[in-house]
């Protein structure tokens, strides 16, 4: 069975710059099962599967899996998804307004000219995290303790938790050492460092993970991570928006994350370019959805 398959480059500052997305609409009738078969053959950080809404206030809903983990909610598989329901030419049913419904709720998308901003999700854990975890990350990190700012939570649902360093140079030097970690809880891992002034960016961030084989990756571009960094930095009187973020240099991509508003009121958005447009052959439909 055919269905309607985009891949969406997002927060990229040029052609190929950004981190992709696959989109697979009209996904009704694929099992759990067949949806993490498809999540794991992209080999891309997630995939997600576009359904109907279940409530009258959505535009359309969304599963996304990271390869085999599916997620509640995830920053650039937000706007990819809004992107392809666009390009498939659906309309919101409110003007300049996506909503999407995915595991945390609603998510509202704004529409820009050129951009897709999404409304950051309330964190679901913050606050400083223990003394003997702050040590822990300083050494699979291999920086110095001077080198650690602050550290907290900053989950909004895949369970990040962030390092402030003190100079971008640091940041981009770090080479994380997965089995330094030997607390899984905190293995969804964020680096950031405030840029100086003359920068063209404001903040650079990097962002860790382990795949479903344990190997650390790390991911182009994480609108999950700079929505809840952004809420962090803006409680903690670190940085207020409006800002923009770079990710993606150490792995060779230009990102570019646009953080607007502030408070409950938070906006994470960027490009959005359709890159791949056709279908995917899924097989032959199951009974679940």
């Amino acid at each position: 069975m055919l269905k309607p398959f985009r891949q969406v480059d997002v927060f990229g500052d040029g052609a190929f710059m950004g981190n992709p997305v696959a989109v697979i609409a009209e996904a009704e009738g694929l099992s759990d099962d067949e949806m993490r078969a498809i999540s794991r053959w992209t080999n891309l950080s997630e995939c997600t599967f576009l359904l109907p809404p279940s409530t009258p206030e959505a535009d359309y809903r969304v599963r996304i899996f990271a390869l085999d983990k599916e997620l509640p909610f995830a920053g650039h598989p937000t706007l990819g998804s809004a992107r392809a329901w666009l390009d498939l030419g659906h309309e919101p049913r409110s003007a300049g307004v996506v909503v999407q419904e995915c595991g945390v709720g609603l998510v509202p998308v704004h529409l820009g000219e050129q951009t897709l901003s999404f409304g950051a999700p309330g964190l679901v854990r913050s606050g400083p995290i223990p003394k003997a975890a702050r040590e822990m990350l300083t050494d699979a990190l291999g920086v110095t303790p001077e080198q650690v700012v602050d550290a907290a939570w900053v989950d909004n649902g895949p369970g990040w938790v962030a390092v402030l360093l003190d100079s971008v140079q640091t940041v981009l030097a770090v080479t994380p050492d997965l089995t330094r970690i030997t607390d899984p809880e905190y293995r969804h891992l964020g680096v950031v460092a405030l840029q100086p002034e003359e920068a063209e960016t404001d903040l650079e961030v990097r962002a860790f993970f382990p795949d479903d084989a344990g190997v650390l990756r790390e991911d182009p571009v994480t609108g999950s991570l700079n929505a809840s960094v952004a809420q962090w930095l803006e409680y903690s009187g670190k940085m207020s928006p409006p800002y923009v973020a770079s990710q993606g240099t150490v792995v060779q991509r230009r990102g570019r994350i646009h953080v607007e508003g502030g408070g409950e009121a938070l906006w994470v958005g960027g490009r959005a370019e359709v890159v791949v447009s056709g279908t995917i052959d899924v097989g032959e439909p199951s009974a679940s959805v």
